[in-house]
């Protein structure tokens, strides 16, 4: 790859629609360690991207993403309800639900809303830069498992999932009154046999921020549809249509030139650049590792490039491990950092094995979700 400098990385805004944001210029406020408080009131908290340096995210450095305070539940007292369309209704204690058969899977949870404040000009919402994403271990038992105990109807068409977290929404349009935290699965793919009913992360029993004392885990999906704190779920015999699936965590897709609302769901193929981080300085004319994380959602990431001008020339990136579906792989690649100093703009692009690769332009129907296109790392060459 060649150099380019920064006046002429600018000038390709004429072609592409993004400029470097402000963000790039600066060093972000972010700790060397610890998570990064993004909301207080409820706990939002970032993992700091720039750390990155393994595959799975230890409980204790996982983004924190609630709507509401964090509940109290007690394992003893628990009770997890399926109702609605099912032969019979089924109330499963802590200990019965430890007692079915377990299932471990290896998933990368995004929230919907990560990247936004990449943005140019940054998107509304919690104001998550890189971080609102993580890949863990999670054990639990099979949500298909739990629906066969009910044995849904014919009838059966979507399951929600609702938990225990409640509160008012203060934005419009909005219900009054408080409301539960709930999204819905189409049957099929509440089916899936990675779908699950998670009571371990990492091998310990999840912590009071990730939904003890049960969680969904929703591989491939963005992280609305992972359920904290679950409590209840009801099988419905026509689409969901509650707040989180249509008010919020939805987009416009166009359907013969007309927009229409659709629920977040899916994850997009998408990379990020870990290191180095905005502003960082590297010396002229030595080898830097260029290192980040790439993920997708029904698939699995095949490939990884890297570009240091603008995006005219590319150069595939490493990538570590095998490709699995609804896990991110985490990728390397050896830059030599040109003789003369400067300021520099990195940028990561990724594809799948389904053939996308990432945008270089953002999608404004997304509203304020699914921040997947290309987003550039400018960094100091001294």
């Amino acid at each position: 790859m060649t150099h380019i400098n920064r006046r002429a990385f600018l000038a390709t805004s004429a072609l592409y629609p993004w400029t470097v944001p402000a963000w790039a210029h600066a060093v972000q406020n972010q700790p060397a360690d610890g998570l990064i408080e993004r909301l207080r009131e409820p706990p939002n908290l970032e993992f700091p991207f720039h750390t990155l340096s393994a595959a799975i995210i230890p409980n204790d450095r996982f983004f924190v993403r609630c709507h509401f305070p964090v509940p109290t539940v007690a394992a003893n007292t628990w009770r997890l309800r399926i109702l609605g369309a099912v032969g019979r209704e089924v109330e499963l204690t802590y200990d019965q639900l430890r007692a079915m058969p377990p299932r471990t899977v290896t998933a990368t949870l995004e929230c919907a809303g990560n990247s936004r404040a990449l943005n140019v000009p940054p998107l509304r919402g919690v104001g998550w830069q890189q971080g609102a994403v993580g890949n863990a271990e999670w054990t639990g038992v099979p949500l298909s498992a739990v629906l066969e105990r009910a044995e849904l109807t014919r009838q059966a068409v979507d399951v929600v999932l609702e938990g225990v977290d409640r509160g008012e929404v203060t934005a419009e349009p909005r219900p009054m009154g408080p409301l539960s935290y709930a999204r819905s699965l189409p049957l099929a793919k509440a089916r899936q046999p990675d779908v699950l009913l998670a009571y371990r992360m990492n091998g310990a029993d999840l912590p009071p921020a990730h939904g003890f004392p049960v969680r969904a885990v929703v591989p491939g999906w963005y992280g609305m549809a992972s359920v904290k704190w679950l409590t209840r779920i009801l099988v419905t015999e026509a689409p969901f249509q509650g707040f989180w699936q249509t008010s919020d965590y939805s987009y416009f897709e166009r359907m013969n030139g007309v927009p229409t609302m659709r629920p977040v769901t899916e994850m997009q193929v998408k990379s990020l650049i870990a290191r180095p981080r905005a502003n960082e300085m590297v010396r002229s004319g030595t080898e830097v590792r260029v290192h980040g994380a790439a993920w997708t959602g029904e698939s699995h990431i095949t490939r990884v490039d890297v570009s240091d001008n603008g995006g005219t020339t590319w150069a595939q990136a490493r990538l570590a491990g095998e490709g699995q579906r609804g896990v991110w792989r985490l990728w390397d690649y050896t830059w030599r950092a040109p003789a003369n100093a400067g300021r520099v703009t990195l940028m990561s692009r990724a594809t799948d094995a389904a053939g996308r690769t990432q945008p270089m332009t953002r999608d404004t129907d997304r509203r304020n979700y699914m921040v997947n296109h290309v987003l550039p790392v400018e960094i100091q060459v001294n």
